[in-house]
């Protein structure tokens, strides 16, 4: 779906979001968050629920889901000499034991530093990054890393969640389909899916296959220029099997429905399209940054949630649906309280 050819800039995508509208917590159970129904060719606006989703699709369409799984990247140490708390919050693994962090307070944590987090646990502060964090190699004893970390982070929820993390984040900031581990934040478009829905696709022959985005920080980090061409996407780790681009090919092949879920998904596909209508397998880095007038060659439907005001996530799907059709249904969210961002409602856009 083509746009008009009108040049956007950051403010066109601003809105109001009171703090009422912010979801805390998430629906009671997955499927029963609230449903927007967005139909592109005739402008209509339907409101369900999200175990409605099946009847939207038929035999051999295919959904394309993001299967990164999201660790609890939020941890807390104190400083050896100072005994001073310290918030580390892991981005990403560079090789064995040594990893690129975020630290809070910034200003105290300088190279050299001891943080230790528990007995027999700790890390040593050995450079700075260009972006701010800091470069740490973990001492520890025994087991695993990841088993480490697993047992003693939080969950990293996002930072307009006004909350601390609970034990029952470890569940439902994850996707019941999540299998591959490495991202800060959840695909949350998937969020809202229970294996019995999942089954209830697959009974009506609509295929499902995965991608891997490995979503970062930078999901969350604001534009900071008027003229969007100017915006720099923060890189991140996908990976499209040859099994999932061989699904695609098909579908489009039978002029069946491709559908992402979630924008992790549509920017795997929207990467890795070679020619026409085709895809490849493929791995590596995206930084791909989708905003209106954009001509999607991959995606046919879109799940996805209420993103925040000037936010990459809100203009991809301005891109998608226009944006005088998204801000339209904004609106209409609000006036029917429907709830933004991670932990709230769904849209689906065909």
């Amino acid at each position: 779906m083509i746009q008009k050819k009108k040049k956007y800039k950051l403010t066109d995508f601003d809105y109001s979001l009171p703090p009422k509208f912010i979801a805390q917590y998430p629906a009671k159970r997955r499927d029963l968050a609230k449903m927007m129904v967005l139909h592109r060719d005739t402008g209509k606006i339907e409101h369900k629920k999200f175990s409605n989703l099946p009847n939207y699709f038929r035999k051999n369409d295919l959904f394309i889901m993001n299967n990164t799984k999201v660790f609890p990247a939020r941890l807390f140490a104190n400083k050896d000499r100072t005994d001073a708390q310290v918030e580390v919050f892991l981005l990403r693994e560079l090789e064995n034991d040594l990893w690129e962090v975020m630290v809070r307070p910034a200003r105290k944590v300088r190279i050299g530093n001891k943080l230790m987090f528990k007995k027999n646990v700790y890390c040593d502060v050995i450079d700075n990054t260009i972006s701010g964090g800091r470069v740490v190699r973990f001492e520890y004893d025994g087991e695993d890393i990841y088993g480490i970390i697993d047992r003693i982070g939080q969950s990293p929820l996002p930072p307009y969640i006004k909350r601390a993390a609970e034990p029952s984040d470890k569940i439902r900031y994850q996707t019941v389909y999540a299998d591959r581990r490495g991202a800060v934040a959840a695909p949350t478009a998937g969020l809202h899916f229970t294996n019995g829905l999942i089954k209830r696709l697959k009974d009506k022959e609509v295929k499902i296959e995965y991608t891997t985005l490995h979503i970062g920080l930078g999901t969350f980090r604001p534009v900071q220029v008027e003229d969007l061409n100017r915006h720099q996407m923060d890189s991140e780790y996908f990976e499209l099997s040859p099994k999932t681009a061989l699904a695609i090919n098909e579908a489009k092949k039978k002029k069946r429905k491709v559908v992402a879920v979630g924008t992790s998904a549509v920017r795997s596909l929207e990467t890795v399209v070679v020619s026409g209508f085709q895809v490849t397998s493929k791995r590596g880095w995206t930084d791909k940054f989708i905003y209106p007038p954009y001509d999607f060659k991959m995606v046919d439907a879109l799940i996805t949630n209420f993103h925040q005001p000037k936010s990459t996530l809100l203009m991809m799907v301005s891109a998608f649906a226009t944006r005088k059709f998204i801000m339209k249904a904004y609106r209409e969210a609000k006036k029917h309280d429907y709830r933004f961002l991670s932990y709230g409602d769904a849209m689906l856009i065909i």
